[in-house]
């Protein structure tokens, strides 16, 4: 997919220069439905190991495949009991970009990987946007199992998995991080600031000096598809950023 094609995706108006072969152009988008809450949840889930909470201790010490063997196998917090499966992440290990999300949703939990909706879509179109390929990022979520019918996570289910997100963030040693969301980006920052106002700015993931953009989840811009064009500013903000720091 191309720049214009991408941007056209995100609904942002692009306008060629003069001196470019092309003609002005104006990105056209169709409005979607929001995507729906997806297939119920099931008790019927895949067998799981029991994890000692005391265990958590070790997470720091956990390569990658230990890791994603330890998340998938996570009895810490009661969303084992309602998973299809754990979600642990997806992309490229060695990335500069880092993106974390709040939690799978329907479709997320069905296959196993984060983003893969229309609200993934729509990711991807914005990371094209700005040159970047799925592949070339990590993805992860706050929680790396779906609440039942999407709710918000709850303060317990966040301590749960926070050590799960924190050895995903030491072992990628992103350049930058994209927090998508204001859920994603309250508990990966600590704070409580509306995101209207995390937006637009540079923050730090303190505990690795790590720069943090924040923008909106690509499923509130398909409910609001005004707001892309904040979003298009902080990826522009974001790739600034990676441009001055080499």
């Amino acid at each position: 997919m191309d720049k214009l094609a991408c941007l056209d995706a995100m609904g942002i108006d692009v306008w060629v220069r003069r001196e470019q072969p092309s003609l002005p152009a104006k990105a056209i988008i169709e409005i979607v439905n929001e995507e729906s809450a997806g297939a119920t949840t099931t008790e019927e889930a895949d067998p799981v190991v029991a994890i000692n909470p005391s265990k958590q201790n070790d997470v720091g010490a956990l390569d990658w495949e230990q890791l994603e063997q330890r998340v998938l196998a996570c009895t810490l917090c009661e969303l084992h009991k309602t998973r299809t499966q754990a979600v642990f992440g997806v992309g490229n290990k060695d990335a500069d970009w880092m993106i974390i999300g709040e939690a799978p949703g329907a479709e997320e939990d069905r296959h196993g990987e984060p983003f893969v909706g229309r609200a993934g879509q729509l990711l991807n179109a914005m990371l094209e946007a700005v040159g970047l390929k799925r592949e070339e990022v990590f993805i992860a979520n706050v929680l790396k199992c779906r609440p039942p019918n999407n709710r918000d996570p709850r303060a317990e289910e966040v301590a749960s998995c926070e050590p799960y997100l924190k050895r995903q963030i030491e072992l990628v040693q992103p350049k930058i991080i994209l927090c998508v969301g204001r859920i994603a980006a309250q508990n990966l920052l600590k704070t409580d600031m509306p995101i209207g106002r995390m937006r637009g700015r540079k923050h730090v993931y303190e505990p690795l000096n790590i720069p943090v953009i924040v923008t909106y989840h690509p499923a509130y811009l398909l409910r609001s598809p005004t707001e892309k064009r904040k979003s298009w500013q902080d990826l522009l903000l974001a790739r600034s950023l990676m441009e001055s720091a080499g």
